[in-house]
């Protein structure tokens, strides 16, 4: 399997990373935010359900 950072073939230890390095700026992008899990918004899930409380009367 290559590495999805660099190209390179992964090494068993790094799996699926071919070097620490590559299994750091992997972390770093995470951290940093720059990969994101598609899906609503927290605050538009926080607004709907509030509308939904008053519409139902609680």
């Amino acid at each position: 399997m290559a590495c999805p950072i660099c190209g390179k073939p992964g090494a068993e230890k790094y799996r699926p990373f071919c070097s620490k390095r590559c299994a750091d700026i992997d972390l770093g992008r995470w951290l940093k935010g720059s990969y994101v899990i598609p899906g609503t918004p927290l605050d538009d899930i926080s607004s709907d359900e509030d509308e939904r409380g008053r519409k139902n009367g609680v």
